[in-house]
């Protein structure tokens, strides 16, 4: 699906598309930094958050302008609770190397989650694997839920959007050209999801609409699906307005 993206990946469309930081700093005591090696002799830097040994990890990818070092605060909030919690970068974000695309970050995606499933838990051990994106992170979190789910046991797409083609008729930017391709091929691909599905966005979302949510809750193949609003929730305050619920929701889904 990667090569799909390349009337995007070429364009100007990119430099209002991804915000990239280069902010990064040292891991809080109890956290890690992976570094995994990417196309291209590149790495990615991801950082993970570990509560209980044997309870599941949660690969987090998150939203745009954001980086790894945002989440030492939050983490906590799921290591808390028992819940394992592993936060990619893109490229070009926080120390990661490169510049970011959407045809790299798709193909980043799976090279991430296939050398955590491997590294991160430890000592052989195998745990139970969830994929959570936030924003511009549910397309990784939607691609690895359709192209992995023998190795995955649920999706949780926060404040997510079925396609990208959508999000740029939204925030009223040009077509780069014919996208119809694309956008079929992301409900294709949302519709091959069969994994239990949580979906969680924000009433007032004004970047990327709750009808998008909406759209996204009822296109996913999977008959197990839950779509939680949060009241008065814009964009980027909906995991601290209710956090309670927000976080109960996720708990439990795990």
């Amino acid at each position: 699906m990667s090569g799909l993206y390349s009337a995007i990946d070429n364009s100007s469309l990119l430099r209002f598309l991804f915000y990239p930081r280069r902010q990064h700093n040292k891991p809080p005591e109890g956290a890690f930094d992976l570094q995994v090696p990417v196309s291209g002799g590149l790495s990615i830097v991801c950082r993970a958050y570990r509560g209980f040994e044997d309870s599941p990890w949660i690969i987090y990818f998150h939203g745009n302008g954001e980086v790894v070092s945002d989440y030492d605060g939050i983490a906590p909030l799921y290591t808390n609770r028992g819940l394992n919690l592993l936060v990619a970068d893109y490229r070009g974000y926080g120390a990661s190397d490169g510049n970011p695309t959407f045809a790299d970050m798709i193909e980043d995606a799976g090279t991430i989650f296939d050398y955590a499933y491997d590294q991160v838990p430890g000592d052989g051990q195998k745990s139970d694997w969830y994929v959570m994106g936030r924003s511009l992170g549910s397309i990784s979190a939607l691609e690895l839920a359709a192209n992995y789910s023998e190795r995955l046991k649920g999706v949780i797409i926060e404040s997510g959007f079925i396609s990208v083609v959508d999000l740029i008729r939204h925030l009223g930017l040009p077509s780069p050209g014919d996208l119809s391709v694309l956008e079929k091929e992301y409900r294709r691909l949302t519709g091959a999801i069969k994994l239990p599905a949580l979906i969680i966005h924000g009433e007032q979302d004004r970047l990327v609409p709750l009808r998008q949510g909406q759209e996204l809750f009822e296109a996913l193949g999977t008959e197990q699906k839950e779509m939680l609003p949060i009241p008065r929730a814009d964009h980027n305050d909906i995991m601290f307005i209710d956090s309670e619920k927000y976080m109960e929701a996720i708990t439990n889904f795990v």
